[in-house]
């Protein structure tokens, strides 16, 4: 093992171990659990818009893919969750293989906008559909159990957000420093030398999408579980928006970057909750400071900076 490479991981790994007994109450390890997720669904995002350049405006879509999966099929057909929580992200992974091709042909604000289209045609069928989604207000979600063993509370769930996030990240890294990872970052430079140099820009395009789509869905299934509840509200555009912003601020392009961003955003509108009605002006402020004094985002700037890569 590389430890200069991995020295982040192991840091992460470090904080991720202490963290439970450090935590005053089940408040913070329940923000840490949301953290967590976000994160990981945030690298995968990061993966589509930091490394290989393709905009995505509608990625909650596929969270509630993930969330609602794990909530019909086991309520109205009887499967077990973790069945239904595959079944989840291989529907999520299905729908972005078929209608990547045609959505990658756009460019620019065009392919913002098709992609903001499939992210809000989920969030309509997922509210008309009442009969098994329960509609605008949402539904239960069985409780999640294997080898006979039902996972509860707030402890169980943070190892096992705990666990994917690592495993995330250290796929991550591996991904990005691979043949496929160094034509994916050359896609992002410019498609057309990409092809030049014999890269499959097309190809490319829909695997990079597929493996993100099945990021958001899985933790969309995770997010289900440990809350209890799903409703589509989870796919709306704002919180494909808020999944964007974390990119941006934490950093395009950047592995860790989207760790920070997930963290800042997630905790952030929780320290501002004491502004008592202003806690969106403050927030808004500081995401245009961010963008002014870091347009890079948070880790590439910084690291910039003081020499060092992210």
């Amino acid at each position: 093992m590389n430890i200069k490479r991995y020295s982040g991981l192991l840091l992460l790994i470090a904080i991720i171990a202490v963290l439970p007994f450090v935590l005053p109450n089940s408040f913070y390890l329940d923000l840490a659990i949301r953290i967590g997720i976000n994160a990981v669904i945030v690298l995968g995002l990061n993966l589509l818009i930091g490394f290989a350049g393709q905009i995505s405006m509608g990625h909650a879509g596929f969270i509630g893919i993930g969330a609602f999966a794990s909530a019909i099929l086991p309520t109205h057909f009887g499967w077990h969750p973790l069945p239904a929580m595959l079944a989840g992200v291989l529907m999520a992974a299905l729908l972005a293989a078929v209608v990547a091709r045609p959505i990658f042909r756009l460019k620019g604000h065009y392919l913002a906008m098709a992609t903001l289209g499939l992210g809000m045609l989920i969030n309509m069928v997922l509210r008309n559909e009442a009969k098994f989604t329960g509609g605008p207000d949402g539904m239960p979600v069985p409780a999640f159990a294997l080898f006979g063993l039902e996972i509860a509370g707030d402890r169980h769930w943070y190892w096992i957000v705990a666990a994917i996030l690592v495993f995330s990240v250290w796929a991550s890294l591996n991904l990005i420093d691979s043949p496929f990872g160094r034509a994916m970052r050359a896609l992002h430079g410019s498609e057309v030398a990409s092809q030049v140099a014999g890269v499959n820009v097309n190809r490319y395009k829909v695997v990079i999408f597929v493996m993100s789509a099945a990021f958001a869905s899985l933790m969309g299934s995770v997010t289900a579980h440990y809350v209890g509840f799903v409703s589509p509200n989870l796919a709306d555009f704002g919180h494909s928006i808020e999944l964007v912003t974390m990119v941006v601020v934490g950093g395009m392009a950047s592995v860790y970057g989207s760790l920070i961003g997930a963290l800042l955003l997630t905790a952030l509108p929780q320290a501002l909750a004491t502004f008592e009605g202003w806690e969106t002006i403050v927030f808004g402020a500081i995401l245009i400071l961010c963008m002014i004094f870091l347009p890079r985002g948070l880790v590439p700037t910084l690291a910039a900076r003081f020499g060092r890569k992210n």
